[in-house]
């Protein structure tokens, strides 16, 4: 910092200080205004323009040094000097109050900002360059926001400074209004049953709803003002048009329709989307048929004798996943839809403007659009790959011939659930992947027991290393200093999905995507144009069925509704599971996001090897941990390994989404002999680790004075 503001900031550092050391705070407060206002009003009537610019200094300097007691000034402006004049006073006095600071801020601290933080402010530069005006008296107008915070943020900013006046001016009038009628009707009450007067309720009232009524009439100007380039078609072929017909696309088109919207739903493929057709649905088919080989060879832990190996009938596993998809085809198919009033739509989606989407060659007018084209398996750049016929998650279930020699490149949820498949199948598999771990977004515990039951089933895992080429059918692997030649007769890719935005025609509207390549959206799941709306894989930031789901509900809801009533899309309760054996299931922090948080938490565990149902059914593998507040049993996450993870965390979704402790979890019933005791155990070691030792000493002499 320039030696040059040392004395302004020495300045300003001593009027500060000063304003606390001798307690001038004091006086800004309203009861020392209750005390002294009649004194104050007879000295105004005595001395008006004297007391007018003593008030307006006083106000200057105040907002200008960006101490406490603006609001108090301003309703004492509209108790002494009444609506209209104290309006004057307070809306001059604290525009140029906040010039003062924002000229301060700009000296002392612009260029040091600017020039640390440059490169990461540039994006905010540009929008304030563009749209700076807009964005004060946006936040002016809305009193939650703090007077001085935006007089220093906007200073770090581009905006001029005549801007920022006339602006600020302009934007803080009607909440000045507000505070210094509230002030006006505030002077008038000289005794208790006075408070109940209609003029200082309605004052009140207004002070309560002002917030709420600026927000939706500035939500009404953005999006008028977003959308002012385009022109609304006087007739529309639809209230919604839905672009996808996977988990997303079918939830919102069916909530349109439930509600009497007309709805249209274009699908350039499959109804669906890859939930049934290469996701979910077959990879948990073709777990289940590896899953029963492994039971055949599990026979004799079961009192069960059998000569000789199964063989595995590699087409008929592959049909028996076909069968699986064609029976639940129906369930998303174009019939269903149609006939509950869906107009389903088969072709490439367009979106012309934030009305019109085309369609092989038809032009679809809406009120709202909601994109939700899902994702596709990302392939990394990796030399000579494009030169071989590499296996994804799409293009599996094509498999005529179970691999002899299976590589899979990624040990996320994906690589390893298929790995641990092929492996029980029959292939020799190897799991590749940079990373140190495998399911790197969970614990190590949890990370570990998947690790160790792979290599029992014979997958060869290979961790922290980096593909750098394919040539003659083998991988070429960089791992710590060497490199290797992994031979392989088939690779599957499985390191990450990439949204499906190509093609929608979102660049030549300007929306935005985000650095992973999802669609930008705000708290509400709408893009810049207010309008358009994207919700599931499309969107991020999970890529799971049920949160695609979840996604759809606000984002059909707030795209029919919204004009009377939005919602924020809660993401406070997630649930996921990689179905593995054992399956990992989670919701809420684990220990690494706590760590990486820094989020206090004491961990409870349970091993289910000691589960009474575990044992029987010889699954006595996993374990139960529950993250809570210190001291507390309020549930902050949970993570479940073992036989049916996916299926136990499901007592514990419920329990964080309506708050319920770990107490109400273990004071309530379950069945003997289930898994599902394992939730109750574990929150009964909790309840030990808590129990009250010195009420217990207690008990327990009563009971020995009971005994003689």
């Amino acid at each position: 910092m320039k030696s040059n503001k040392w004395p302004l900031i020495a300045t300003l550092l001593a009027l500060v200080i000063a304003f606390f050391v001798f307690d001038i705070d004091s006086y800004f407060t309203l009861d020392y205004f209750n005390q002294q206002k009649y004194r104050l009003f007879d000295y105004y009537q005595q001395h008006p323009l004297q007391a007018a610019l003593v008030y307006f200094c006083v106000y200057v300097l105040v907002t200008g040094l960006s101490l406490p007691g603006a609001a108090l000034m301003t309703l004492a402006g509209g108790a002494i000097f009444g609506f209209w004049s104290g309006l004057l006073l307070v809306s001059f006095a604290s525009t140029i109050g906040a010039s003062i600071a924002f000229l301060v801020a700009r000296v002392l601290l612009r260029d040091w900002v600017q020039n640390r933080f440059g490169d990461k402010l540039g994006a905010i530069n540009r929008g304030v360059e563009q749209d700076g005006a807009f964005y004060l008296f946006s936040i002016r107008l809305v009193p939650a926001f703090p007077f001085f915070l935006v007089n220093l943020l906007m200073a770090l900013t581009p905006i001029k400074l005549l801007t920022f006046f006339v602006v600020s001016q302009l934007g803080m009038l009607a909440g000045t209004m507000v505070y210094v009628n509230a002030g006006k009707q505030l002077a008038e009450v000289d005794s208790i049953g006075q408070v109940l007067s209609p003029g200082l309720l309605f004052s009140f009232l207004l002070l309560a709803v002002f917030p709420f009524v600026v927000r939706k009439v500035m939500d009404v100007i953005g999006a008028r003002r977003a959308l002012a380039a385009y022109e609304k078609p006087a007739q529309l072929d639809a209230n919604v048009v839905v672009i996808g017909a996977g988990s997303a696309g079918l939830v919102a088109a069916l909530i349109g329709t439930t509600v009497k919207a007309k709805m249209v739903l274009i699908e350039q493929d499959k109804m669906g989307g890859d939930c049934l057709n290469t996701g979910c649905v077959p990879s948990k088919a073709l777990l289940r048929s590896a899953k029963m080989r492994h039971y055949f060879e599990r026979m004799e832990d079961y009192g069960v004798q059998h000569s000789g190996d199964v063989s595995v009938d590699f087409p008929a596993v592959m049909q028996r996943v076909q069968d699986i998809i064609r029976t639940i085809e129906p369930h998303d198919s174009v019939a269903r839809f149609e006939s509950m009033g869906v107009e389903c739509v088969q072709g490439q989606a367009r979106i012309v403007s934030p009305y019109e989407v085309e369609v092989g060659g038809r032009r679809i007018t809406t009120g709202n659009i909601i994109i939700a084209s899902g994702a596709r398996p990302f392939v990394p750049p990796i030399k000579g790959i494009d030169q071989i016929a590499y296996l994804t998650s799409d293009n599996i279930w094509q498999l005529e011939a179970l691999p002899e020699q299976l590589l899979i490149l990624g040990a996320g949820p994906i690589g390893c659930e298929l790995a641990q498949a092929f492996a029980r199948l029959g292939s020799m598999v190897t799991l590749l992947d940079m990373e140190p771990r495998l399911l790197p977004r969970e614990d190590q515990d949890a990370a570990a027991e998947v690790a160790q039951q792979l290599e029992a089933d014979g997958v060869t895992i290979i961790l922290n290393a980096k593909a750098l080429a394919v040539e003659q059918g083998t991988l070429i692997v960089q791992q710590h200093d060497a490199q290797q030649r992994i031979a392989f007769e088939k690779m599957l890719v499985a390191v990450g999905r990439r949204a499906n935005t190509s093609g929608l025609g979102l660049e030549e509207l300007g929306v935005e995507l985000n650095r992973n390549g999802t669609v930008l959206v705000d708290d509400y799941l709408r893009t810049r144009l207010p309008n358009i709306y994207a919700c599931g894989d499309v969107a991020g930031p999970y890529q799971f069925t049920h949160t695609a789901s979840h996604q759809a509900w606000y984002a059909t809801v707030n795209a029919l509704f919204g004009v009377v009533k939005k919602f924020k899309v809660d993401y406070s309760v997630i649930p996921w599971a990689t179905f593995t054996d054992p399956e990992v299931a989670r919701v809420g922090l684990n220990e690494l996001e706590a760590q990486e948080k820094n989020i206090a938490c004491e961990v409870t565990r349970y091993g289910i090897d000691d589960l009474d149902r575990a044992i029987a059914d010889s699954e006595a593998h996993g374990f139960v941990k529950v993250l809570t507040r210190p001291g507390s049993d309020k549930i902050l996450g949970v993570t479940i390994v073992g036989y049916h993870a996916s299926e136990l965390i499901s007592e514990f979704v419920l329990a964080m989404k309506h708050g319920l402790g770990l107490k109400k979890i273990m004071a309530t019933i379950h069945i003997y002999p289930t898994l599902a005791e394992a939730n109750k155990f574990a929150a009964s070691e909790w309840r030990k680790k808590h129990a009250p030792e010195g009420l217990l000493q207690w008990v327990g002499k009563f009971h020995a004075w009971r005994r003689g």
